[in-house]
């Protein structure tokens, strides 16, 4: 028995959905597991950071903080309120400096400390990542509403 054009048209139809439902489920996938949020240090604190996901941190390197062991790093990052101690196994950027902008992506390990496996640092004396200078700015306001209170 063979079938009717209309049959082979809509089995044509259907197979061709499922082939693209199949795709883009693929590419979704592939896309959620890529996907690295930003995050504040007074957002780290409150427990808005992911704990068994990759995310990046981002404000300032606070002054004083940068501790050198050979090629490991460790580093305290602030939005001026709250603070997420990071460590770093690699070179850093060469704008790398205490005090200036920086993201750092990696996991919150259990012992509360940030381990980076890429740090970004500024690129002139007036940029900042936006994400960073962003959460500057929110820090500011924080402040700012608690000191009037």
């Amino acid at each position: 028995m063979t079938m009717k054009p209309r049959h082979k048209r809509a089995a044509l139809i259907v197979g061709a959905l499922a082939a693209i439902s199949i795709a883009a489920y693929f590419v979704l996938n592939a896309f959620q597991s890529n996907l690295v949020f930003f995050f504040t240090p007074s957002q780290v604190d409150s427990g808005e950071a992911p704990k068994d996901r990759t995310f990046r941190v981002g404000g300032l390197v606070k002054e004083g903080s940068v501790k050198r062991d050979n090629l490991t790093v460790s580093f305290i990052v602030t939005d001026t309120v709250k603070e997420v101690p990071v460590t770093y196994t690699g070179i850093l950027p060469d704008l790398f400096r205490e005090g200036k902008g920086v993201v750092a992506q990696g996991q919150m390990k259990t012992d509360g400390k940030f381990t980076a496996s890429e740090v970004l640092a500024k690129h002139d004396e007036n940029y900042m990542p936006p994400e960073a200078q962003h959460a500057l700015d929110q820090a500011g306001i924080e402040k700012a509403s608690k000191t009037l209170k």
